[in-house]
């Protein structure tokens, strides 16, 4: 199957607009958004659900009604994104404009997807998206995400006591792993894709760590060899590391995020991942 896979549009309308002629002109089996898709939750200037029928819902419409091949959308939200819009992907995924697939798995064609967005903490204060990794550690600089703000409210002992670990062992039930893509919003961690530009700085006298993805991931990925893995959350890693793919083990893993205003769009096929290919492309 031919797909397309971006992550980290944070609600350019231009990113979007280029997004949709290339999927109405390629028509890709399928198309993979890896969060933070919206304009940030701190914004007043934007209707977030205005933004999101505009921008994603109808042109996804649009595009479904275009000729035979209708590209299926499996989409996340990311830790910019705020979880009080949850309930519209929910309805759009009741309507068969997409597939919201946050802690959910679906059969597609002869592979399975599964999907993830919550990440581990971060120094923001928006913590809708956020879980403790693989312990109640909380990095230099970092927030725990029993601070912060939230837009919907969620159990105290969820936010004290699940960890991302935890919620990849059920996920895991779900499907074959070694036949299901997974879309994650975090990287898994100290690999080319969560490297971030925190070199030399320092809180309090600590140095950061300059990865910042998921040790759970990781593990997950490096004991479970899922057939795919796509990631976005850290914009600077490519430029860093001049790499946006790695291998663990027989897992191929994507990175799908960019620091610059085009759009990036890693296009692959299931049937030969070595063939993948990474471009950006220009939104003006």
């Amino acid at each position: 199957m031919y797909c397309h896979f971006t992550s980290d549009l944070h609600g350019k309308k231009k990113r979007y607009e280029r997004l949709f002629q290339i999927i109405e002109k390629e028509r890709p089996d399928a198309v993979f958004l890896g969060g933070d898709l919206l304009p940030h939750a701190m914004r007043t200037d934007i209707d977030l659900k205005e933004f999101i029928s505009e921008n994603i819902f109808d042109p996804m419409k649009k595009v479904r009604k275009i000729g035979n091949n209708k590209p299926d959308f499996f989409v996340i939200l990311g830790n910019d994104d705020p979880r009080m819009v949850e309930p519209l992907f929910l309805l759009a995924d009741d309507q068969g404009i997409l597939h919201y697939m946050h802690q959910k798995s679906l059969a597609f064609h002869d592979l399975f997807v599964s999907g993830y967005a919550f990440i581990p903490p971060t120094p923001f204060q928006l913590k809708d998206w956020e879980r403790y990794d693989v312990s109640r550690f909380v990095d230099v600089g970092a927030v725990s995400p029993e601070e912060g703000f939230r837009t919907v409210e969620i159990d105290l002992n969820e936010i004290r006591y699940q960890t991302i670990a935890n919620d990849l062992e059920n996920l895991e039930k779900q499907t074959p792993v070694s036949k299901t893509i997974f879309l994650f919003h975090a990287p898994p961690y100290e690999t080319l894709l969560d490297r971030a530009d925190l070199d030399g700085k320092i809180i309090d006298h600590a140095p950061l760590d300059v990865h910042i993805g998921s040790i759970a991931i990781k593990r997950f990925i490096k004991d479970k060899q899922p057939l795919l893995t796509l990631h976005g959350h850290v914009h600077e890693t490519v430029r860093l590391t001049n790499a946006w793919q790695q291998k663990i083990g027989k897992t191929c893993c994507f990175g799908g995020a960019h620091d610059g205003p085009e759009l990036p769009l890693v296009r692959f096929d299931t049937d030969d991942f070595s063939s993948a290919t990474r471009n950006l492309i220009p939104i003006d």
